[in-house]
């Protein structure tokens, strides 16, 4: 067994794919020099021409993968702070997501967009803190956020080799995780499918990223009274509703922890499709930043607008308390 770092992972993915498929290249700003770590070595490795800096202008670079995409390769773009998506999102949403659809299948545009230390990292201020996951789920684009290192290679392997574009979300909270794993055992995760981290029969918790590390610490601190099942989904388009109500079978009871926006967030989709279509023996509950938020450069405001481990476990002693015998 080998420890595995969670930013490791990412460069062993992205190592791993360039090796495997000489179409793979990284765009970025950066990134010959790994200013975040994530493609260390890779220019040494495969040269200048697959590892390629990028002027300052998201929107002209993200264009730039698209072609190159639908001439054939197979861009990863990596940026370094999550709000530079918002530049970028007419060109992924507009562009890279629709030609496909609009094309009938006939051209693919096999783009992944990395986005490490996604969300808040300790005092980044409001232009560095954001987790817009929701809004790419939103529209329909292949959005994951891994919780762990063997995940973190897996789906960005997936994301590498699938024929759409794919937005991979590292939140901050992860990259610093550490696991024991087999090398020879990391493979492709498939997009989803969820994942039970931990079972239960009284309450299921769904989390998102790096909170799912979170919700298994509460529900260890709650096992003597709540046994709660920790459900990550891994991606969140597509998302893995079968296995959410297969676990809703078994305790009834749902709770989603969320680190973005409550308004028109994952955690408000995830609830009301459970309410549709799933058994519930007591309303849901959901913990999110609150509506609106933008988080400050004061560490302890930032921390204050960010879910917490006190707030899920009130969530889940609430709902443990409310609704019909099972």
């Amino acid at each position: 067994m080998t420890i595995l770092s969670y930013l490791k992972a990412l460069n062993r993915a992205i190592t791993d794919e360039m090796e495997r498929d000489e179409a793979v290249c990284v765009f970025g700003e950066d990134v010959r020099v790994a200013v975040t770590n994530v493609t260390a070595g890779l220019v040494k490795r495969f040269g200048d021409g697959r590892v390629l800096d990028m002027p300052i202008s998201e929107q002209a670079f993200t264009g730039i993968a698209t072609g190159a995409a639908m001439a054939g390769r197979r861009p990863v773009i990596e940026y370094q702070i999550p709000a530079l998506l918002f530049i970028a999102f007419e060109q992924i949403v507009n562009q890279a997501h629709k030609f496909s659809l609009m094309t009938g299948g006939q051209t693919r545009v096999p783009v992944t967009y990395l986005i490490p230390s996604s969300g808040s990292r300790d005092g980044w201020a409001g232009q560095h803190s954001d987790h817009p996951y929701s809004l790419f789920a939103h529209v329909g684009v292949k959005t994951v956020v891994p919780a762990t290192p063997a995940d973190a290679y897996g789906l960005l392997v997936t994301a590498i080799r699938d024929d759409d574009p794919v937005v991979v979300f590292a939140p901050a909270g992860a990259m610093g995780r550490r696991q024991d794993v087999d090398l020879a055992q990391l493979a492709p995760v498939p997009l989803g499918v969820g994942r039970i981290h931990r079972p239960g029969t009284d309450v299921t918790v769904v989390a998102v990223g790096h909170l799912v590390h979170a919700a298994l610490e509460v529900a260890e601190e709650l096992a003597d009274t709540i046994d709660v099942e920790v459900f990550d989904p891994r991606s969140l388009h597509p998302f893995d509703w079968q296995g959410l109500a297969e676990s809703l079978e078994r305790t009834g009871r749902l709770v989603v922890i969320d680190d973005s926006n409550r308004s028109c967030g994952i955690g408000g989709e995830i609830l009301a499709t459970a309410a549709e279509q799933m058994r519930l023996v007591a309303p849901p509950k959901r913990v999110t930043r609150p509506d609106g938020a933008v988080l400050p450069f004061a560490e302890g405001l930032d921390r204050a607008l960010q879910p917490t481990r006190e707030q899920l476990r009130h969530a889940i002693q609430a709902v443990a308390k409310t609704g019909s015998a099972r």
